[in-house]
């Protein structure tokens, strides 16, 4: 069966919840999940976004999609390169920013996302133990919101 120009998938197979991932990365191939839709790939979050978000490098033409619905963040190539992780979806490779990046681009993006989702996902993700703040450090500093982000993890660690 057809889901889109070049893309099929056979008519029962299993659907995961995680569907509009495989379609928006087949049809923009370059294009990284990130943000929201990152957030809920890894449990952080208890928002359900209504597009699927993916990372383009800056210089990237922007993609014409009319099904899954799209939003798009533009990073640097440094910054769009870091922290990428490939899941395997309903037998398809998706690239997925790990949660480390992730969290550092909710506070990078906390104009798009809210402040209140970075919070979260940060509070959430250090509760369950998914990332050391070495790392989180590390990715903190490469999206250049570390000052932004100390008093968070600061009221984090002692809380």
């Amino acid at each position: 069966m057809q889901s889109g120009r070049g893309i099929y998938f056979s008519p029962d197979a299993p659907l995961t919840e995680h569907h509009s991932f495989v379609e928006a990365t087949q049809r923009v191939p370059q294009g990284v999940v990130c943000l929201l839709s990152a957030l809920r790939f890894h449990d952080l979050t208890t928002q359900e976004p209504h597009e699927v978000w993916i990372a383009l490098p800056l210089r990237s033409h922007q993609p014409v999609v009319d099904y899954p619905p799209l939003s798009t963040v533009r990073m640097n190539e440094v910054t769009y390169r870091a922290g990428i992780e490939t899941h395997v979806i309903e037998n398809v490779p998706v690239r997925i920013y790990g949660v480390e990046k992730t969290i550092a681009d909710c506070f990078k993006y906390r104009s798009k996302v809210g402040l209140d989702v970075a919070l979260e996902a940060l509070h959430e993700g250090w509760r369950e133990r998914r990332f050391t703040m070495d790392e989180l450090w590390k990715y903190a500093r490469l999206c250049r919101v570390a000052n932004v982000m100390r008093p968070y993890i600061e009221a984090v660690m002692t809380s």
